[in-house]
């Protein structure tokens, strides 16, 4: 019976997927998933990768916001970080590894020596069937890299990451507040209806 369910819960999302129209443009254009889609929104909202970014993709597998940003940025360099496994994509250094290791951090700063203009972070925790717990601990990464930023972005620098709505999104709303200048939130059409998601964009540090 329990696995009766779950073949029909599988069948259900497979037959969802083949009816997202995001999901559909995204096999027809190449994209590596639909989630590039909230990029392309995002910088054309915001404008925040050019043809000279230096852009730090986290969580990046598999590679779909790298991917973007690969077609604009001419004269910059991408880092794309994921303890996941990736395809290589051309112009893009890729890192499988932790991005919260020292070790990593050191790579980061070898890479862009110390001329980060932009980090983009599409990481969710893993689900664990729990939604609230899933938001809250997604959420955790996100005031994770904020605090990051401090030691690896550019003064004026701008960092963009998905949040969901939920019980701690003020506390991280506070947090960002704290530390940029500049604090907005939108949701891009390609983000499906019924996700409590967001994303989070801030520009130049407070301490400046």
């Amino acid at each position: 019976m329990k696995k009766s369910k779950r073949v029909k819960k599988s069948n259900s999302w497979r037959i969802k997927q083949h009816r997202d129209l995001f999901f559909k443009k995204s096999k027809t254009l190449g994209y590596r998933s639909r989630a590039s889609f909230k990029l392309i929104e995002l910088n054309e909202k915001f404008k925040f990768v050019k043809k000279n970014t230096n852009l730090l993709d986290l969580g990046a597998a598999p590679g779909g916001w790298s991917q973007v940003a690969s077609k604009i940025i001419e004269k910059g360099k991408i880092l794309s970080i994921d303890i996941k496994p990736m395809k290589p994509i051309k112009n893009v250094k890729i890192l499988k590894c932790d991005i919260f290791d020292k070790n990593t951090k050191d790579e980061i700063f070898s890479f862009f020596q110390g001329n980060l203009d932009v980090i983009i972070s599409d990481m969710a925790a893993d689900t664990t069937g729990n939604k609230s717990l899933d938001s809250i601990r997604t959420n955790q990464l996100c005031a994770e890299v904020l605090n990051l930023s401090l030691k690896i972005l550019k003064p004026k620098g701008v960092f963009v990451s998905k949040l969901f709505m939920g019980d701690d999104f003020l506390e991280v709303k506070k947090l960002a507040k704290s530390i940029f200048t500049d604090v907005s939130f939108f949701k891009p059409q390609s983000s499906r209806s019924e996700s409590k998601e967001t994303y989070l964009h801030c520009k130049i540090f407070k301490s400046l």
